[in-house]
């Protein structure tokens, strides 16, 4: 499967192949296999972001939380908001049970890219895991610490972790009457252990049951003994359970359900007490529902936040024209979301109206960009596009431009007007490619190519369809290789149709002035249309 692996002389292939190679092998979950194909891709060009992101995630697939951390740290040496890196950076400190840098990351990343629903729902999961960890509850005794330092120093004196199901591998078998009874190897009761891990406790007892067959452990497959296999598993299963132990210890649980059924008698409460609080608690709550698909629950909670809102006086709440646009939008976006789209443009007005009155430049985009999806969405593009030119000069950053020129291309090809739609494919493409942001390069692509099949540009259509389809398989993205493969045939065979148009009326050409020859010659001839345009 490798190309070096009849030798020692080092890669014999590209980097773009071994990347490629190792996406396949990580989509097929076989993330041993993909790490060596991403390190050998590396040993090609060892600063390449998207091989050091590619490689990130599959340490962290099988738990080397260090390693995923190191080589986020590497992508982002040249470029300190790659949003990739950062996600993946995010992700490591996370795993490794450093919630609060992870949280700094989560909302770094958030920042950059905030139409990127991962960071969102990892600052979610981040500052829940803080809350869990931090805890109140005085009279509960905590089984451990609230962190996951333990697992380095289990490997300090023992080179390196492969992987947190696999550093006990190559242990003797456990003797049988090593387990205490009621515990788990990692000393997690098991009544605990079923309750963290859930339908895969029974795996785990399955996995427990095989240890006891001599006979069978004593066996091998596909090069491993079968011990090894099943106490890797085991492993795995524990340091799970006791990472979700201390991410969610059993008593914050329990909390957690008794802090949800006074949830919504709190909140009057905390309204009167700390408007604040209560409003930006309200604020999570409706984007979550949002985020979840819940855009009733949304809607509800985003129209009673704004009836307390409302209650309360400009002292009050200092900020409460900045927050009442806010809530608009929440309700625009939720009636989106359940589409009422006639509903969500009011409310998206309604913001925009009162962002304008107060100069709020940050919730002016807002609402721009959010008229301009609905106008979208309900196939009024000029008005789109009017919106999301409007937006042009409030953008920040170079991701932000390049979806919004993207956007503003759709809705011109959707018009017709495709060398406007080319246009604009163009300058989302320049704007991707200074963001790093391989997505967008690929999105780009795809519709400079269209563009161009519409003005009859085939040629020009071909090679902007075979860059599009390198990006797609560069990012395991089946889906859009097999439409672009799809497309670039089509545009194939209106190539061939045209030249062999070409060779058939060459012999008919003659000398003759225009003026003797039939008007309606002119209008039938597909070549001379594209000259003239």
């Amino acid at each position: 499967m490798y190309d070096d692996e009849d030798g020692d002389e080092g890669p014999k292939s590209s980097f773009t192949t071994y990347l490629a190679e190792g996406e396949k092998l990580y989509i097929a979950g076989e993330y041993q296999k993909a790490l060596e194909s991403y390190s050998t891709a590396l040993e090609i060009e060892p600063s390449n972001v998207s091989g050091l992101v590619a490689r990130s995630k599959c340490h962290l697939q099988i738990g080397d939380a260090q390693s995923a951390l190191q080589d986020a740290e590497a992508s982002l040496s040249e470029n300190k908001n790659f949003h990739r890196g950062l996600y993946q950076k995010a992700e490591a400190l996370y795993q490794m049970g450093d919630f609060e840098y992870a949280l700094v990351f989560y909302h770094r990343g958030h920042k950059l890219r905030p139409e990127l629903q991962e960071f969102r729902l990892g600052i979610q999961k981040a500052q829940e895991a803080i809350d869990n960890c931090v805890g109140s509850p005085s009279s509960v005794k905590l089984e451990n610490k609230g962190d996951l330092s333990f697992f380095n120093k289990m490997d300090e004196g023992k080179g390196k972790m492969k992987g947190r199901g696999q550093y006990r591998a190559t242990q003797k078998p456990i003797a049988k009457t090593t387990r205490a009874v009621g515990k788990s190897q990692n000393g997690t009761s098991h009544r605990t252990a079923k309750a963290l891990l859930g339908e895969l406790y029974a795996d785990k007892e399955y996995l427990e049951k095989l240890l006891k067959d001599d006979d069978l452990v004593k066996g091998s497959a596909g090069g491993m003994s079968i011990y090894d296999l099943v106490t890797s598993g085991i492993n795995y299963l524990d340091t799970r359970t006791e990472f979700w132990r201390q991410q969610k210890p059993m008593y914050a649980r329990k909390r957690d359900r008794m802090m949800m059924q006074q949830k919504w008698s709190n909140r009057k409460s905390d309204s009167i007490s700390d408007p604040t609080t209560f409003i930006l608690k309200n604020l999570e709550d409706i984007d979550l529902f949002l985020v979840d698909g819940k855009g009733a629950e949304s809607l509800q909670l985003a129209k009673s936040t704004l009836r307390d809102v409302n209650r309360l006086s400009d002292k009050e709440l200092p900020n409460k024209a900045d927050i009442v646009a806010n809530l608009y939008s929440c309700i625009g976006n939720a009636y989106l979301e359940l589409g009422q789209t006639e509903e969500a443009l009011e409310y998206h007005q309604k913001d925009l109206d009162i962002s304008q009155k107060h100069n709020f430049q940050d919730a002016k985009s807002r609402a721009l960009d959010n008229l301009g999806r609905v106008y979208a969405r309900v196939g009024k593009f000029q008005k789109a596009i009017d919106c999301w030119q409007e937006k042009i000069p409030l953008s920040k950053s170079a991701v932000e431009s390049t979806w919004l020129f993207h956007e503003i291309g759709r809705c011109h090809l959707e018009l017709g007007e495709s060398a406007r739609a080319k246009e604009f494919g163009e300058k989302s493409l320049s704007e991707a490619k200074k963001a790093e942001d391989d997505v967008w390069q690929l999105n780009a692509g795809v519709l400079i190519a269209q563009s161009e099949v519409k003005l009859g540009q085939f040629e020009a259509a071909a090679e902007s369809f075979k860059q599009s389809l390198e990006l797609a398989k560069l990012q395991g993205d089946d889906a859009a290789e097999v439409a672009i493969t799809k497309a670039l045939e089509e545009v194939n065979n209106k190539l061939e149709k045209r030249n062999d148009s070409d060779v058939t009326e060459k012999p008919e050409e003659t000398t003759e002035p225009e003026t003797t020859e039939p008007e309606t010659q002119e209008t039938d001839d597909p070549e001379q249309t594209t000259t003239d345009e």
